[in-house]
């Protein structure tokens, strides 16, 4: 990747699961970090862990574009979803609507952003769990970056696309298994390729300076998924936690 000197980074999504934990591991690598919520409230919470706030609507292109540029970034780090608290099956309906939406046109408006702002490199949120089924040749072996998605998952493909195949930007896309730990409404792993909460924050943390641009798997090695790529170019282990 281009040599990266200054230390600034902006988190699309910091009051979310993954931001609140990837928040401390910023500001204890001694980054800049302005962060962004829908809400005055968390705007709150944000400003007393140590970070510049910013209340923004992704889908505000304008004052997004604005909020980016106004915080200079040489990183941005894409952690937005739109889900039901817990994934709460009477409201995952609407929820992954939203969340498609969010995937689609937040994250064109968010690297429109970026590249106005002059950011080096992209780290995007994206998931382990959209991958087609493998041939009956490879079925029981690990699911690899470069196995095709399921061609129904739109919302996923658009986000990585956009991530991945903008020029002036590096783009890494971390494919997160089933999150669980503080602040997701699971307190335990749950089905194939789970993923804490604060393992996925480090491997995007560790994606600032580490790894070339593309795909990465991060979950825990149940053998669904190939952890390979994220273990040699991020140096990540997904039994990483956050000290109590």
């Amino acid at each position: 990747m281009s040599e990266i000197t200054a230390k600034r980074v902006f988190l699309a999504g910091a009051s979310g699961a993954i931001g609140r934990r990837l928040v401390p591991l910023l500001l204890q690598a001694e980054y800049q970090v302005t962060g962004t919520t829908r809400s005055y409230l968390k705007s709150a919470m944000l400003q007393k862990m140590g970070i510049v706030p910013v209340v923004v609507d992704v889908f505000d292109a304008s004052a997004l574009r604005d909020a980016v540029i106004a915080a200079a970034p040489d990183i941005v780090i894409h952690q937005l979803t739109d889900l039901p608290p817990g994934l709460d099956p009477a409201l995952m309906e609407e929820g992954r609507k939203r969340n498609a939406r969010l995937r689609e046109i937040g994250t064109r408006h968010l690297v429109a952003a970026s590249l106005a702002a002059g950011a080096k490199r992209m780290i995007a949120q994206s998931i382990a769990f959209a991958y087609a089924p493998l041939p009956p040749e490879r079925q029981g072996t690990p699911i690899l970056e470069s196995d095709p998605l399921d061609p129904n998952a739109r919302g996923v493909r658009m986000l990585e696309e956009a991530v991945l195949q903008t020029p002036y930007i590096e783009g890494i896309v971390l494919r997160y298994g089933k999150l669980y730990g503080p602040g997701t409404g699971f307190d335990a792993p749950s089905g194939d390729a789970p993923v804490h909460v604060d393992a996925a924050a480090k491997a995007a943390l560790l994606a600032i300076t580490r790894g070339q641009p593309g795909v990465y798997n991060i979950a825990e090695d149940d053998g669904t998924l190939s952890l390979d790529k994220a273990r040699r170019d991020l140096n990540w282990n997904p039994r990483f936690r956050l000290a109590a």
